[in-house]
């Protein structure tokens, strides 16, 4: 005899259609778009103030004794005491002599009295070679929900802690980086997008003069070309609330961009548009400014994406361990592929019958990291994909910890929240997680400075100048 299960039947079962039929809702029309966005769009501007200041701007926490001599500048914290004690003229921090708070900024001039003074064996400062440019980060992946913002936001403010000086670019019309960093963009105009266009516009330029010489019609320069044309770095570039992070953000607009370069593109075939982007940080001098240009990117091989990877010396590619994310990773890279490949095929044919240089596109170190770890879930597929993957894979894999979830619940990074709401274990948990993600990318950027700093020591005394080798990961010359 069959006993009878005690379970349910699946919530599937049974359903009613005049039921169904009377909870539906009246058909939406378009207009109902606006209203869920405007309802978002005040949703996500409360949650995104969470923590701000009384004037709506986000504010850096200060830093207590112990995370400066545990995480920001190696010296006992006994002997910090001693120096601060002896320098009045240093900052000294607020509260009691044994649990003192100081913001970055004091902290940077902390760091700036040991590298002057302190012992040669101790890393004070970051390393980073004069004279070489800084180096370009793009986080890029085509799958959504990979955590490429995430990472892209910690990798920044993980570099700022250790002394370097960064400039963030959102490039995806979400804005998601922007929100995170707190930026302030009204409108387009202070996005990537007017940079874009005066890179086209300034190929007009030089197009239209070739064709008045030649007495044939020019090319037509309309408003938005015109003046983007008068727009520079300091108009778009806003601090953040890191005293060394700037940031270019993004918005809503920002998408356009897609639509507008094909038909700039179509115009006029000769402008390089996968090189908008590079040639703004050149032009603009930036990459001298900076140590580090860390650009986030929209979850689509679109144009903005293409321009990112095409300025980037080191492409990092966020992915779970899981089959889907991996499987799209793999089609990621063929399309990465596939775009550059065309492109360099494309351009090098002209080349070739001009007889001039050719054009290949090089990046210093390309790697996938593995973002929302769960090592009791997962590790077996994390190491089929370590696997396949080989010496395009970190080595480590950043977990998902409850400082990672709570630090995002208030649209902040693990670095800007404050370790006495946690317990002392769940913090140093959570951000090392963070840590030995920059860790890695840190052994990437001083390694290919390095490598950099010797090609152009040997060119120098080669006689070629002042040795300064092609940047990898543009259309340069061969």
């Amino acid at each position: 005899m069959t006993k009878k299960s005690d379970l349910p039947p699946p919530p599937y079962f049974n359903l009613d259609p005049k039921a169904a039929a009377g909870r539906l809702p009246k058909p939406s029309d378009t207009a109902r778009f606006a209203k869920a966005a405007a309802f978002a769009a005040r949703g996500r501007e409360d949650l995104a103030k969470r923590g701000y200041a009384p004037d709506g701007r986000k504010r850096l926490r200060k830093f207590s004794t112990w995370e400066i001599c545990r995480y920001l500048i190696p010296v006992a914290p006994a002997h910090l005491r001693r120096v601060l004690k002896q320098h009045p003229d240093l900052p000294q921090g607020e509260g009691a002599s044994g649990s003192k708070w100081f913001t970055l900024e004091e902290v940077i001039a902390l760091r700036d009295h040991f590298a002057a003074g302190g012992a040669a064996s101790k890393e004070y400062r970051p390393y980073r070679p004069k004279g070489l440019p800084a180096k370009v980060v793009a986080v890029a992946n085509f799958k959504g929900g990979v955590g490429k913002t995430s990472t892209a936001a910690h990798l920044a403010m993980s570099a700022a802690l250790d002394g370097y000086r960064v400039l963030v670019i959102d490039l995806d019309s979400q804005g998601s980086m922007t929100s995170i960093m707190g930026g302030q963009v009204p409108d387009e105009w202070k996005t990537v997008f007017p940079l874009i266009a005066k890179d086209y516009a300034r190929q007009v330029n030089e197009e239209n003069e070739v064709r008045a010489a030649r007495g044939e019609a020019t090319l037509p320069l309309d408003e938005t070309l015109t003046e983007a044309l008068n727009i520079s770095a300091s108009d778009i570039v806003q601090p953040t609330h890191w005293p060394n992070i700037d940031l270019i953000g993004a918005q809503l607009n920002l998408y356009w961009a897609e639509f507008q370069i094909p038909v700039w593109r179509m115009n006029l075939r000769r402008w390089a548009l996968w090189d908008a982007l590079t040639n703004f940080l050149h032009d603009e001098d930036l990459l001298s400014q900076y140590d580090i240009v860390l650009l986030d990117t929209p979850p689509a091989l679109g144009y903005l994406t293409i321009n990112a990877l095409a300025a980037a010396d080191i492409l990092l590619v966020p992915l779970g361990a899981s089959f889907l994310e991996f499987d799209s990773t793999g089609r990621f890279f063929d399309m990465l592929y596939s775009t550059f490949a065309s492109i360099e095929d494309g351009e090098n044919a002209a080349r070739r019958a001009a007889g001039i240089d050719e054009v290949k596109f090089e990046w210093d170190v390309v790697r996938t990291l593995i973002t929302r770890f769960d090592a009791n879930q997962q590790s077996d597929l994390a190491n089929v994909i370590q696997a396949y993957f080989g010496d395009f894979m970190n080595a480590h894999r950043q977990e998902f910890t409850a400082l990672v979830g709570q630090a995002g619940e208030q649209v902040n990074g693990i670095y800007e929240a404050d370790y006495r709401e946690f317990n002392r274990e769940t913090y140093v948990r959570g951000r090392e997680a963070f840590d030995r993600t920059y860790a890695e990318l840190k052994e990437i950027l001083i390694g290919s400075w390095w490598r950099d700093e010797q090609l152009a020591r040997g060119a120098t005394a080669e006689g070629d100048g002042p040795g300064f080798a092609a940047k990898p990961g543009t259309a340069a010359a061969e």
